[in-house]
């Protein structure tokens, strides 16, 4: 039994027999203190301001992103609807209305392309300052775009790019950048060039959203506002320099030849450019900083050795500064940060000195004393601690010191003899949880087993035929999942699905056991696959207590002539590859809801027809939600990239597009962990008329 005497602390005891044995010891610790802290501040302070670029970076790279994905997922729509001009006019008020980034599109056809629209036949579309999209064809002889610089380029390059900016003849007072595509008609002729608007004014008001702004005695105030990547109207504008400068910090987005993207003073962009302001100053700091700008470099000029204060025309209120700067990627652009020097020293300084006033007072209150002194003191702590060393190896019934004094190390012996006998009692409970987590383990493993049995295995899986090729893989995150993939061939069609549980472990891969068979003892009667999808959703919503639901893509590929009908559920879209472009883009899909949702939903049927060496490539979001260590994501992009490489190296074959693909993501995720079940299935039609 524990003695309920009064305790005497042993810091008391301590503290009696320690002397002031090493005060000059003080001073030079302060010293060396101070001097650390200052620099591991700073070095802070300076690991801040590029996280904050970097994280500005990333949103300029969204922006960009989001406006290249609102542009080029309506490519295929267009070159599929050639033959029928009006609908343009829809397609470019769509592009518009969809993606907030987006002043106007405009989809400029070449030289008489449509006879009965005229020589000029330009569909364009434009959101007003209240809201509203109009549409109207903008090519005339006044306006003849056939003979504008940037068609003639963008004709004679024939790729994807982002224009150089530029004030619309329509709009003298807005500045713009451009996302330019070309078109091609079925046989790859480039017969027009869709460009998507950008506003400068507005994209520098959102890279303002998210800056430093300014910093009180200890605080960073950083604006993080999500608005930035909304639709949101609201712009952070700057009506001079002077006001610029009482924000603080700033950013500053300029591109190869120095002219600026985006500023907080909207009416840089365009009218100002990096390298003439430069030439006005003194000095060639800030010339050599831009020409690693534009170079693609990334870096800081923050080298105390130098004369900081040559940043003249960056000077805010007589502070001198430091420049960080790194490039957008996939652009010739590059972003800056423009931050006063005593937001970083003074602010380094100030705690450094606090925390060496902290540190003086601490050492002064604690009467640090020798070792000897404290060796005599902690005597009974030893005795103890080899006693301590004796349970570690495991002998548990060890003898443990006897302590005279009621004091903290007396109650800590009586606790560590309660630890043994605890211990003793937990070995035996450790015996029979290990035991039962072996067993569950098996049985996991049994139910992986099963699992994978139910999914298709053998590749090639019709080697009698050579008008198919099929090649797919199911890597679950857990020892079982939810994700799936299935295919057959009934009356020369063949039936495919790939599907993705909500969840993932057990109750995922129950969900998937029956989504699959329900799915073969459908279409062995439904040939519709909107049809599948609906008696699938009808049985999953029955008696759906748990509320899980299925992401699901169905279609039925007629191997006679390549017609492709599909459904879809809420699924990632596919990626085609056409034999006669050999590029990859995604299947215009309508989303739906997956099924499992709600009952009686009327999911829609859609077709296309595969040419003879076309390919599909299907997958689960476990691929493009890919995440490596930083938790970055693999991305929609980075699939097209991939594939694009792939093309060019071996081709569209199924077994080396989904194995490729598998190499690409596990390089990129490197040793992070697997987040969620990874499904891809690669179908190539190569039917010979």
């Amino acid at each position: 039994m524990r003695s309920k005497r009064k305790l005497r602390p042993f810091y008391r005891r301590l503290t009696r027999r320690i002397g002031i044995a090493q005060f000059v010891v003080m001073a030079l610790a302060s010293y060396l203190i101070y001097i650390v802290a200052e620099e591991a501040l700073k070095e802070e302070e300076f690991d801040l301001y590029e996280k904050t670029l970097k994280v500005t970076e990333e949103r300029v790279r969204r922006i960009l992103s989001d406006v290249y994905v609102g542009t080029y997922n309506h490519v295929p729509e267009i070159e599929e609807n050639l033959n029928n001009p009006d609908k343009m006019y829809d397609i470019m008020h769509r592009v518009v209305e969809l993606n907030p980034h987006i002043r106007s599109c405009g989809l400029s056809f070449v030289a008489d392309y449509y006879p009965q629209k005229g020589h000029w036949f330009c569909p364009y579309a434009i959101k007003g300052a209240d809201g509203k999209i109009v549409s109207s064809n903008i090519g005339s002889a006044k306006q003849d775009y056939l003979k504008a610089e940037w068609f003639t380029e963008a004709i004679k390059a024939d790729t994807i790019y982002w224009s150089k900016p530029f004030f619309d003849s329509r709009d003298t007072v807005t500045p713009l950048v451009s996302f330019i595509v070309p078109i091609h008609d079925k046989q790859g002729k480039t017969v027009a060039i869709l460009g998507a608007d950008m506003s400068l004014s507005r994209f520098s008001g959102r890279l303002m959203k998210g800056q430093i702004l300014k910093r009180d005695s200890i605080h960073v105030q950083v604006k993080t506002d999500q608005a930035a990547y909304d639709d949101s109207d609201d712009e952070v504008t700057v009506s001079s320099f002077r006001e610029l400068k009482e924000l603080g910090s700033f950013n500053f987005v300029i591109d190869h030849d120095g002219t600026y993207i985006a500023h907080p003073d909207s009416s840089y962009a365009i009218k100002n450019n990096y390298f003439e302001m430069a030439k006005a100053t003194t000095d060639t700091i800030d010339d050599y900083v831009g020409h690693q700008m534009v170079k693609g470099e990334k870096g800081a000029y923050t080298d105390d050795e130098n004369d900081i204060s040559h940043f003249e025309f960056f000077d805010l209120n007589s502070s001198n500064v430091y420049l960080f700067y790194r490039p957008i990627e996939h652009t010739s652009w590059s972003v800056g940060l423009v931050v006063p020097r005593f937001m970083i020293d003074g602010f380094a300084i100030f705690i450094a000195v606090i925390l060496l006033i902290l540190i003086g007072l601490a050492l002064l209150i604690g009467r640090l004393v020798g070792k000897s002194v404290i060796k005599n003191a902690a005597k009974p702590l030893r005795q103890l601690a080899e006693s301590a060393d004796e349970v570690s190896k495991g002998n548990f019934m060890t003898s443990l010191p006897r302590i005279k004094h009621n004091d903290e190390i007396r109650l800590l012996r009586d606790s560590f003899e309660q630890m043994q006998h605890s211990l003793r009692q937990y070995i035996e409970e450790l015996k029979e949880t290990t035991a039962s987590k072996a067993s569950i383990e098996s049985e996991l493993k049994i139910a992986h087993d099963i699992q994978m049995s139910m999914l298709p295995k053998t590749f090639p899986p019709f080697p009698e035929r050579d008008d198919i090729d099929i090649y797919g893989t199911l890597t679950p995150a857990k020892d079982v999942g939810g994700d799936l993939f299935d295919f057959f061939i009934r009356d020369e069609h063949l039936f495919f699905c790939i599907g993705d549980v909500s969840g993932k472990g057990v109750p995922a891969s129950l969900v998937m056991a029956v989504t699959r068979s329900l799915f073969r003892n459908i279409s062995a009667h439904v040939t519709d696959p909107n049809l599948i999808m609906t008696a699938l959703n009808d049985v999953q919503s029955e008696s759906n207590d748990t509320n899980m639901f299925v992401t699901l893509f169905v279609g039925v590929l007629d191997l006679a002539n390549g017609k492709l009908q599909y459904c879809n559920a809420g699924h990632n879209a596919p990626l085609i590859i056409l034999a006669t472009t050999q590029r990859p883009v995604f299947l215009n899909v309508h989303p739906n809801l997956p099924i499992g949702v709600m009952p009686k939903w009327q999911f829609t049927l859609q077709e296309t027809v595969l040419e003879p060496q076309s390919a599909i490539f299907l997958f689960t979001d476990g691929l493009n939600e890919a995440e490596d260590a930083t938790h970055a994501q693999f991305g929609q992009l980075r699939i097209i990239r991939e594939i694009e490489s792939l093309l060019a190296r071996s081709g569209n074959q199924p077994e080396v597009m989904v194995r490729c693909m598998t190499d690409a993501v596990h390089a990129f995720v490197g040793e992070a962990e697997q987040s969620d079940d990874l499904t891809m299935l690669a179908i190539r039609y190569q039917h010979h008329h």
